[in-house]
C-alpha cells in the first residue's frame, strides 16, 4: 500500500512523539464493551458469518481514523493510503494461521473474496506474515470463548508500532447485547481521542452493516468453520 512521510517539523504531535518513542513499554490501549445488539441480529437474519462481518467493520472503522494508519520507520512517522489487516484463523489441531484481508471493497465482494483467502491461509498453516510491507498491517485477533474486561497483548521488542484490535464473546446485559473489544496502540502515534474515534466509527460502520443487505454469493449457507474463524459461530 502507498504512503507519504509526514513532514517532522510541522507534525503537531512532535513533542508527544518525542516523549512516548522513548518508553520501553510505548502502548496505550483500552477494552470497551460496544453494543452489538442489533448487528447480531441483523447476522443472525441474514446467516452471515459472524467474524469476517465484524472484521470488515473494524477495518474500515480503522482506515477511517488517520492515526491508526500511521507507523514508525527509524524516526520517520509513514501514513498510508490503506490499511490491510493480518488476523488469526483457527487450525483443526488448536493452533492458528495468519490470513491478510483488504477491506476496500464492497460488503458483498469481501465476503466472498475472504473466505477464499482464510481457506488459502488454513492449506498454509502458517504464523508467517504475508509477502510485502508488514508495517501497513492492522493486526486482528478474537477470543470468541471468552467474554473479558481487559486483555492483555503480547508486543515485540522492540516495538512497533501497528495497531491491534481483539474482541471476545458478547454477553447480554439488562436486555441489550455487549461484545468486548480491546484496541492497543503506539502512543508516539494515537492518543485517547484517536481511539474514541475508532469506536465511533466502528458504531457507524455496524449502522452501516446492519442497513445493508448484501447479496452474500458464494457465503450463503456456509457453516462457521467455513466462512469464519477461531471458534464456535455465538450467533445461534
Amino acid at each position: 500500500m502507498a504512503y507519504r512521510v509526514l513532514d517532522r517539523e510541522n507534525y503537531p504531535r512532535r513533542q508527544h512523539f518525542a516523549y512516548f518513542n522513548g518508553m520501553a513499554n510505548p502502548y496505550v490501549g483500552v477494552t470497551v464493551q460496544v453494543e452489538v445488539t442489533e448487528w447480531v441480529a441483523a447476522i443472525k437474519e441474514r446467516g452471515l458469518p459472524f467474524f469476517l462481518s465484524f472484521c470488515y467493520c473494524v477495518s474500515r472503522a480503522a482506515n477511517r481514523v488517520p492515526e491508526f494508519r500511521q507507523r514508525i520507520l527509524e524516526g520517520e512517522i509513514l501514513e498510508y493510503d490503506r490499511c490491510r489487516t493480518s488476523h488469526t484463523v483457527a487450525l483443526d489441531d488448536g493452533t492458528y494461521c495468519y490470513c491478510t484481508l483488504d477491506a476496500s471493497q464492497p460488503f458483498e465482494e469481501y465476503l466472498p473474496y475472504a473466505v477464499r483467502a482464510q481457506e488459502a491461509a488454513r492449506r498454509r498453516r502458517s504464523i508467517e506474515e504475508d509477502t510485502g510491507d508488514s508495517r501497513e498491517f492492522l493486526f486482528l485477533s478474537t477470543v470468541p470463548w471468552l467474554s473479558y474486561t481487559a486483555l492483555v497483548q503480547p508486543t515485540p521488542s522492540p516495538a512497533d508500532s501497528n495497531p491491534r484490535i481483539t474482541w471476545g464473546r458478547f454477553e447480554e446485559q439488562g436486555g441489550k447485547l455487549f461484545m468486548p473489544v480491546s484496541v492497543l496502540c503506539h502512543h508516539a502515534l494515537v492518543d485517547g481521542l484517536h481511539i474514541a474515534q475508532f469506536y465511533d466509527c466502528l458504531y457507524e460502520e455496524l449502522k452501516i452493516q446492519i442497513r445493508e443487505r448484501p447479496n452474500c454469493g458464494e457465503t450463503e449457507g456456509m457453516g462457521e468453520k467455513q466462512a469464519c474463524v477461531s471458534g464456535k459461530n455465538q450467533v445461534k
